[in-house]
């Protein structure tokens, strides 16, 4: 499924804890266009709950969703 996705920006937050993934993940959500996809790369366990619950209170739509060992990806399409 995620290798159809054409990813417009790719922002990594390895090394993050939270909120600076979710603070990151707005900027670059708010520099793309509607339709625009943004895949965010995080080692953050928590961000799984974290992405879900942001998405859901933006609108934005998570298209995607890759975890492999410890590293959590997420794709993001930017709604509006």
């Amino acid at each position: 499924m995620t290798n159809e996705i054409t990813v417009a920006r790719e922002l990594d937050c390895r090394g993050l804890s939270c909120p600076l993934p979710i603070i990151k993940t707005k900027r670059e959500i708010d520099a793309l266009q509607p339709g625009q996809v943004l895949k965010m790369i995080a080692t953050d366990p928590g961000s799984v709950n974290d992405m879900a619950a942001w998405v859901s209170k933006t609108g934005h739509a998570m298209v995607g969703s890759e975890a492999d060992g410890g590293t959590y990806t997420y794709y993001i399409r930017k709604v509006g």
